[in-house]
């Protein structure tokens, strides 16, 4: 088994969350992902920005949890974001169709702003 490094950090003011994730999201550190973004779901977080910028590869698991986390936000009545994904994410979102159904932005957002 190899072993993949998978950083997580979680800045929030107010209701508004950044989750900004380091490494590769696969089916060995996807589980590390679905637990943050679960507690900030749980957390009553309106708004959750998930930073892409530092992940090299993201594969369908990890798609999985992030759309889980997607639809665990809108039943919560809030929204989740992606942001700043590298060329070979951002591929996997339109290869798929998910870059239509995640707010997809070039930039981490500030807070306060849309």
């Amino acid at each position: 088994m190899r072993l993949v490094e998978l950083k997580i950090s979680t800045a929030s003011q107010g209701g508004h969350a950044v989750v900004s994730v380091y490494g590769e999201v696969d089916l060995y550190t996807a589980p590390r992902l679905q637990t943050e973004l679960a507690a900030l779901v749980r957390d009553g977080v309106s708004r959750l920005v998930v930073d892409l910028s530092g992940v090299e590869f993201c594969d369908s698991t990890g798609m999985n949890v992030l759309l889980s986390a997607m639809k665990r936000m809108r039943e919560h009545g809030g929204s989740l974001e992606l942001a700043a994904p590298r060329s070979a994410v951002r591929r996997i979102l339109q290869v798929t169709g998910l870059d239509t159904v995640f707010s997809v932005h070039d930039a981490v957002p500030a807070f306060g702003r849309t």
